[in-house]
């Protein structure tokens, strides 16, 4: 695994068991890659209950809570499934860290208002979920490792906030 992806996850892990949180992942684009990356670092099962990959959307709706309705509205690559993939997982599995990837890796799937590289993360936590559309360049694998990247980088800045 890249140092990148180990550094990274050594920080998630630090900042999690310093907050004694525990955390869960709903992955649709990235296909296990970030639970991976999660699980890479020695001691995560302190922390990492588990994740679902949730590929088709029945699994998004019926595992995760994500409703039919945002689906068929916005579609399964939205801001709004995304949230609900972050707290439906967040629930699902008790932790107090839910987070969710839902995107277009490519080299196939896009639309013309959804692109090659369109992905949208949700990060899921008791007081509030946020939500982040991001667009990214490369071939599928780059989509996915920058997914991984981007979402890791996000629960950081959440979590090194002040209380």
């Amino acid at each position: 695994m890249d140092q990148k992806f180990l550094s990274l996850s050594k920080r998630v892990a630090r900042s999690l068991l310093d907050r004694e949180y525990t955390l869960s992942t709903a992955e649709s684009c990235t296909g296990g890659m970030l639970s991976q990356t999660i699980t890479a670092i020695s001691g995560s099962s302190t922390y990492f209950i588990g994740g679902v990959v949730a590929y088709h959307n029945r699994i998004k709706e019926h595992f995760l809570d994500v409703q039919g309705f945002t689906l068929e509205t916005y579609g399964a690559v939205s801001l709004q499934t995304a949230q609900e993939m972050a707290d439906g997982v967040r629930k699902r599995f008790q932790t107090e860290v839910g987070l969710s990837t839902t995107g277009i890796a490519g080299p196939t799937g896009a639309t013309e208002t959804k692109p090659v590289g369109l992905v949208c993360l949700g990060i899921s936590l008791p007081e509030k979920t946020w939500t982040y559309k991001c667009n990214f360049r490369g071939d599928r694998l780059e989509v996915m490792q920058a997914s991984v990247v981007e979402i890791l980088e996000r629960l950081l800045e959440l979590l090194e906030l002040p209380d």
